[in-house]
């Protein structure tokens, strides 16, 4: 009999276009999803069947109370090589196998760069002005000799930082724990996270999730900003507190926001960001490109395989 698999959250539905399915032959049964659920009970009569799961990231959760209700799961392949939606520990205890895939490092960066210069020169105002049979509307803002701030200097940061320099930017980067000679070695300054708020004309974040960095730019910090800076985010949604962005953006303490992530995705359709002005929003496509893809469904096939040949790979 066929091991059933289930995909989720394949919002494109491409999963079967990336993953080169037809190695895995009539050994596996392959339904996909396309929409997001939330509901737990919904989720769990969705999966009651399925012996695999191949989960994109952190868009569905796998806390011990789904895990403990799904009692054919075997294997849970996560995109990436971590996902903090998933209880690792019950998984262990139910004795579902969880392993993850590669990636690849470069997408988040460059859209990072796509919604600055969208933020900048408003070019969805300008796009939609000519559709509109218009003309020019607005005076563009400037990146050389402008400084770019940014928050995380990890691989991320690095790369949106070198970028920036390319631009002609002054480059200056904040974390709890950045090193001013690793800093320097970038070709950035390091300074304080106040230095960073106030000084810079963009301000872009590149910090993973955590207890010391939810909800780390919040009214006092978005405040302290220029009243003609940008903030973008393409980490994680909780990062900045959206309450106060909201009225940051409506009060006008800062020009805009470039947003790719958000506290609920998919963001509800009444979410009153989707309405907010001078904002670009995208619906978290940092890692949504065609090579990452491949990676991910590629990798995920060969999880399974492995699996079934009673040799995992990549686990977690």
């Amino acid at each position: 009999m066929a091991v059933r698999v289930a995909v989720l959250d394949d919002y494109q539905n491409v999963a079967r276009e990336f993953g080169g399915w037809d190695r895995l032959g009539h050994r596996v049964e392959v339904t996909v999803f396309t929409d997001h659920v939330d509901d737990v009970e919904v989720l769990v009569r969705r999966l009651a069947d399925a012996e695999v799961v191949v989960a994109m990231r952190e868009r569905t959760a796998f806390p011990a109370a789904v895990l403990d209700r799904l009692p054919r799961l075997r294997l849970l392949v996560t995109t990436g090589m971590s996902n903090v939606a998933i209880d690792l520990s019950a998984a262990t205890r139910r004795g579902v196998v969880v392993t993850g895939t590669r990636g690849v490092a470069t997408g988040t960066a460059e859209l990072t760069w796509g919604l600055i210069l969208a933020l900048v020169r408003r070019i969805p105002t300008e796009s939609q002005r000519v559709r509109d049979g218009g003309w020019q509307s607005t005076v563009g803002g400037d990146l050389a000799g402008h400084t770019l701030g940014v928050v995380g200097l990890g691989r991320m940061g690095a790369q949106v930082a070198a970028v920036g320099r390319a631009f002609g930017m002054r480059v200056v980067a904040w974390s709890e724990n950045l090193r001013a000679e690793h800093a320097a070695e970038l070709g950035v300054q390091a300074v304080s996270k106040e230095e960073l708020l106030t000084g810079s004309d963009i301000v872009t974040v590149h910090l993973q999730l955590g207890d010391r960095t939810r909800g780390l730019l919040g009214e006092a910090e978005l405040r302290s900003m220029r009243r003609d800076a940008y903030l973008v985010n393409t980490s994680r949604g909780p990062i900045i507190d959206e309450a106060a962005l909201l009225t940051a953006l409506h009060e006008g303490w800062i020009a805009g926001a470039g947003l790719d992530v958000f506290d609920v995705e998919p963001l509800p359709v009444d979410h009153p960001l989707r309405t907010a002005p001078n904002t670009v929003l995208t619906p978290h496509l940092g890692y949504v490109t065609r090579e990452t893809y491949r990676v991910f469904f590629g990798d995920a096939v060969e999880d399974i395989e492995a699996f079934l040949a009673g040799q995992p790979v990549r686990v977690l």
